[in-house]
């Protein structure tokens, strides 16, 4: 008696996506490790919000709470703190750009890239675990900049749904700005202009209502930019 066996087929579009996602997962264990071993650029990360946060709270909280609508002369910095927060959560998730695009062009000047090129490496997975270890990056210095929030008086009152939206937001406004990250890399013609390029997202924020009313910004600043980037109703 003859058995016969038969092998399972796997489509070809099966084992692309995966050797796609195998690919990925090695290229952001890659830069995850990259971040371990050279973390000045996360630091920076975490660091440059967490001073401004309490620059603002500190220094202006008082004057610039005071004058918020609604809000009590005699609590202002509580106020501005509160006010304040959504802000600089976007600032934290903006600057993170800056280290995507550098070492994008660094792995491009070093011939890091090119040497991927002639590897059977997919090379979507190498944008993506830039992509992908940027956008682990930015989530974790937003937390640690909330954890400095709530320690100097932050105290919202959103719910479970509330907070789950919110971080869901947060996630994908992280993954956005990480592909901006990498397209500015890419198109940067040295290391110095990639670290310098996405120094113009973190100005956008100062331009909303993230740090004060839009009444009180000047006539001259566009008001498309303030209602496309109005973060202070957001509040969590």
């Amino acid at each position: 008696m003859t058995t016969i066996t038969a092998k399972r087929q796997t489509a070809p579009g099966t084992r692309q996506q995966s050797h796609v996602l195998a690919d990925s997962v090695t290229m952001l264990r890659r830069n995850l490790l990259h971040m371990l071993r050279y973390p000045g650029l996360s630091v920076f990360t975490i660091v440059g919000p967490v001073v401004l946060l309490l620059f603002f709270v500190f220094v202006f909280g008082g004057t610039l709470g005071a004058g918020l609508p609604g809000a009590d002369p005699a609590g202002g910095r509580e106020a501005y703190v509160a006010y304040v927060m959504p802000g600089i959560l976007l600032l934290t998730i903006a600057g993170s750009a800056g280290g995507t695009a550098t070492t994008v062009s660094m792995d491009m000047a070093e011939g890091i890239t090119a040497r991927f090129r002639t590897m059977a490496i997919s090379r979507a997975a190498v944008l993506a675990g830039h992509v992908l270890g940027n956008t682990i990056q930015a989530i974790i210095a937003v937390v640690l900049v909330l954890g400095v929030g709530l320690l100097i008086g932050f105290r919202p009152t959103a719910g479970p749904a509330e907070w789950t939206a919110a971080a869901g937001l947060l996630v994908l406004i992280a993954f956005a700005i990480s592909w901006l990250g990498v397209a500015m890399g890419m198109q940067a013609k040295s290391v110095e202009t990639a670290s310098n390029l996405p120094l113009l997202l973190t100005f956008l924020p100062f331009l909303s209502s993230g740090f004060v009313p839009t009444e009180s910004l000047p006539v001259w600043i566009p008001s498309t930019v303030c209602r496309l980037s109005n973060v202070s109703d957001r509040n969590p």
